[in-house]
């Protein structure tokens, strides 16, 4: 192996600032401390998140809808904040700051014994138990209880729970984002072998988040259901410590990508001078006369350049040389932009519309957490003819099963047999496999909806209508559960893999933190699907499609409602995908 080939050629240095060597740092050598980071964060995230909407109904007596908007609008804020920490991570820090710091920040606010903190209020808003009594913690900030599940909580002690859950939500946001571009970064894009391998990263990575959302969806959740909330929640705060660990155990064998400055300044700077600076400017046919720096590699740190595309020509004007520009030296980013420049905006322009069809789906996922979950509850929960009952929320770990079974079968056996046929060296393109995802979100919406429309139809029948749940097993569920685990392996890590490979190489946290985005979006989406269907099915005092009582409802309705918007919203994504138009990389950077 020449001097050349010794050292990664996409940029990336060590920890010391030199350049990554290939022999000692990176790929799957640095991607298990990763990997075993975002297991542990994930199992953090997900231990108290499983089981807040049969919280906020059991036992702070809210209203299913409002409960289930409650859970869909703070789970909604845990995937906008990723937006703050991926500013960071692509302008100043990088992405092993940020993870480092946005780490440090979470574990103090889950472990510090301090009235004041917010993981404190919110261990003693949620945790009701003899825990703050032996800490000699105040009552003053905890509901009052009469017997296991009639708690009243004052409007201060309801503030303040949801203060600390936000800032749970912010804690998330330096993390998120920059992990699985983290993780992708210890792949050289110069490097064929290295680059192949990158793709089986998402899956595994994929994989790993499901190991932490399986632990806290079967076992977290029981112990919250039958154990204490304080045990409960007490075990997701130790996994952050050990995700915080974990991390920086690795850190000898990073590679990290350098920050390359503002990216919001460099695509106004592009639309400041297309749109103000040279809208009069004709562009040249000739697109070579556009201007870019003569060097081999880009004026932004950290990226490699990019090669000119046709469409949105428009901004090409940003590009265009006037006698102007070069009066005074350095150029005026505000006056002249590169050509690289001007191609990050237009790539991140053509990944809206892609991004736009991920809401819908985020949507019928984020199912799983509220209205399945209260779905489940109305059947009967026992395990065979045993005493012992499943949570409703715990059906979910059929959806991480699913997840757990596919990745491992995508990665081994439709991949290579897929690139049998296609050529392609991932098997299938990252827009095919996200499109397969959108497809069996379908039938998953279908399923669940079939299934309320027998559970309805025995309720009438048996006239179970007040009963607490009816003799029908809450395993009739997995399907729909299974269906989604399935989308997921096909859509969310296919847009993972999407997002990173297609944003510029300076703003890749941003763009993961903007795929994120459609999980807030499709949460938000719940929310008011929610809202407006109870508002209009409730006219003239009916009770609705989701009433109090879901025996009294028609929650069928809601899920063919989801069924009927994602077939439409394959339909748009189809077109989209049709249309769009790759980014080129052109060279390499030492």
């Amino acid at each position: 192996m020449g001097e050349e080939d010794v050292y990664a050629k996409d940029g990336t240095v060590d920890y010391k600032g030199n350049p990554a060597n290939k022999k000692k740092t990176g790929t799957w050598k640095a991607c298990p401390f990763i990997l075993g980071n975002e297991c542990c964060e994930r199992l953090a995230y997900y231990g108290m998140s499983s089981n807040l909407v049969l919280y906020f109904k059991i036992r702070l007596h809210q209203r299913s809808t409002t409960a289930s908007n409650n859970v869909t609008n703070w789970g909604g804020t845990c995937y906008i904040t990723p937006l703050i920490g991926a500013f960071f991570a692509d302008a100043y820090l990088g992405r092993y700051w940020t993870i480092a710091c946005f780490s440090i920040i979470y574990v103090l606010h889950t472990l510090t014994i301090d009235q004041d903190s917010a993981s404190l209020t919110y261990y003693i808003i949620i945790h009701r138990d003899d825990t703050a009594d032996a800490l000699g913690i105040s009552h003053g900030l905890k509901p009052t209880c009469t017997g296991k599940d009639n708690c009243h909580a004052t409007n201060i002690q309801s503030a303040v729970c949801f203060i600390a859950l936000y800032l749970i939500a912010l804690g998330t946001g330096g993390i998120t984002p920059c992990v699985s571009s983290y993780g992708a970064d210890q792949f050289d894009d110069a490097d064929e072998a290295e680059k192949k391998r990158k793709g089986s990263f998402f899956n595994w990575f994929y994989f790993s988040i499901n190991i932490g959302a399986l632990v806290a969806g079967s076992v977290l959740v029981y112990i919250q259901d039958n154990v204490g909330w304080g045990l409960g929640f007490g075990i997701p705060a130790a996994a952050m410590s050990i995700a915080v660990c974990t991390f920086f155990s690795g850190t000898r064998l990073y590679r990290n990508q350098k920050p390359g400055g503002s990216p919001l300044t460099r695509l106004c700077q592009v639309v400041v001078a297309a749109s103000f600076r040279k809208y009069r400017v004709e562009v040249p046919a000739d697109k070579s006369l556009l201007y870019e720096t003569a060097d081999a590699e880009s004026v932004i740190k950290g990226s490699r350049k990019l090669d000119h595309t046709q469409d949105l020509s428009f901004f090409d004007k940003a590009a265009v040389e006037t006698q102007t520009n070069h009066i005074k030296e350095p150029v005026n980013p505000w006056r002249l932009c590169t050509v690289t420049q001007v191609e990050e905006l237009k790539a991140i322009i053509r990944l809206l519309p892609v991004w736009a069809t991920g809401i819908v789906f985020s949507a019928v996922y984020n199912q799983m957490g509220t209205l399945f979950v209260l779905q489940g509850y109305t059947m009967d929960p026992h395990v065979g003819k045993s005493s012992f009952k499943i949570p409703a929320a715990s059906l979910s770990i059929f959806d991480i099963l699913s997840v757990l079974f596919w990745v491992p079968v995508y990665d081994r056996i439709i991949v290579p047999v897929a690139r049998r046929f296609t050529g392609h060296k991932s098997g299938l393109t990252q827009l095919q496999r996200m499109g397969i995802g959108l497809l069996i979100s379908i039938f998953a919406m279908i399923s669940a909806a079939i299934l309320e429309v027998v559970r309805l139809k025995m309720v009438r029948r048996h006239d179970y209508y007040n009963y607490k749940y009816v003799p029908m097993s809450i395993f009739w569920q997995v399907p729909q559960y299974f269906l989604i685990g399935c989308a997921e392996v096909f859509t969310f890590i296919g847009q993972l893999e999407f997002f990173y490979e297609q944003a510029p190489d300076a703003m890749r946290s941003m763009c993961s933190a903007l795929s994120l985005t459609t999980n807030a979006l499709g949460n938000y989406l719940s929310s008011l699907l929610v809202t407006i269907v109870t508002g209009i099915s409730t006219r003239h005092g009916k009770l609705g499609w989701i009433p109090d009582n879901l025996n009294y409802g028609h929650l069928h309705y809601f899920f063919w409602l989801l069924a009927v918007l994602s077939v439409l919203n394959l339909g748009a994504f189809l077109l989209v995908a049709r249309w769009y138009t790759y980014k080129r990389a052109v060279g390499t950077l030492r």
